[in-house]
């Protein structure tokens, strides 16, 4: 199993995804001789799970079922284990955009964190490409080592413990892209001009207060950086759903067939016509947004290298 290559089947060692529905699933680390409790009942490892397809429906102890997904970035982002506030999706996807990453790029990151992005950028730039992630915690960085070896990514990335503002990312001249998610990253702007190639490398610091992309902005001008921009995206989600109106009283119901948006001449279309307008509602697919909706997540700064 690994993160960047899709495997068939189950295996002793891998960590698969028990899906119980788009709002309820899980990470498990498939083991000889565990088990895993749901809702539904207990997964045996030994006999629900190795040598099984991924993908495969699972039947639990209880008579319920789950099914066992294959682990992607994506899926990671919704059920890690949070050390620390993490990137999701909606950022994630600017970000690797906007770096103009690809297959075989070179990219360096700090912080670390809980390896939501992390994976992201790895599964971009494999299987030729490099991460350099830094981490300033110790517990943390071992972690993410522990995930990285598990995921079966190690040999794409190297976690570096050590403070990003004051040591750098331990390279120099190759990167084609820095991330930077740290409280003060203007402190660690001339750190990530080094580690980038001699010109056209691109930088990417997120932020959750305008006042630290105010400072990063004139930390990136100094530094010589062009093409400054800041932005923020929001997501708004609809949903899609079935509405009855009701029909406006506009005078006899054969001279209203027109304004139905029903084929009359179609026996089918008439029925349907007459038992709508007895009813005085015609229904209508209509898209809503949600009542709640994500707010602000952080400012993503980009720049350019000349």
């Amino acid at each position: 199993m690994s993160f960047v290559e899709y495997g068939d089947t189950i295996k002793d060692g891998d960590t698969a995804i028990v899906f119980l529905g788009h709002e309820s699933m899980f990470p498990v680390k498939v083991q000889h001789g565990s088990v895993t409790q749901t809702k539904y009942g207990v997964i045996r490892h030994s006999t629900d799970l190795i040598g099984k397809k991924y993908g495969s429906k699972v039947t639990c102890s209880k008579g319920g079922w789950v099914f066992i997904l294959h682990p992607t970035p994506e899926l990671w982002t919704m059920n890690l284990p949070h050390r620390t506030q993490i990137l999701y999706s909606t950022d994630i996807s600017i970000i690797t955009m906007m770096l103009e990453l690809k297959p075989g790029s070179i990219v360096c990151e700090s912080g670390t964190g809980s390896g939501s992005l992390s994976h992201a950028l790895i599964r971009t730039v494999a299987p030729t490409g490099h991460l350099y992630t830094v981490e300033f915690h110790q517990q943390r960085a071992e972690k993410a080592r522990e995930e990285f070896r598990e995921h079966g990514v190690e040999h794409l990335v190297t976690v570096t413990n050590q403070d990003v503002c004051k040591n750098g990312f331990g390279v120099s001249n190759i990167a084609d892209a820095v991330f930077l998610d740290i409280p003060s990253p203007w402190e660690a702007i001339g750190h990530a001009k080094s580690a980038l190639k001699a010109e056209g490398g691109r930088i990417c610091s997120f932020s959750p207060c305008i006042e630290q992309v105010q400072r990063t902005c004139l930390a990136m001008e100094e530094c010589g950086f062009t093409e400054i921009n800041t932005l923020e995206i929001l997501l708004r989600v609809y949903n899609v759903r079935t509405v009855s109106l009701q029909i406006p009283d506009l005078g006899k119901a054969a001279e209203d067939n027109s304004s139905t948006g029903f084929d009359s001449s179609n026996p089918s279309h008439q029925g349907s016509l007459c038992a709508n307008l007895q009813q005085g509602t015609v229904q209508f697919k209509s898209g809503v947004p949600l009542r709640e909706v994500v707010g602000h997540t952080g400012y993503l700064t980009f720049a350019t290298k000349s």
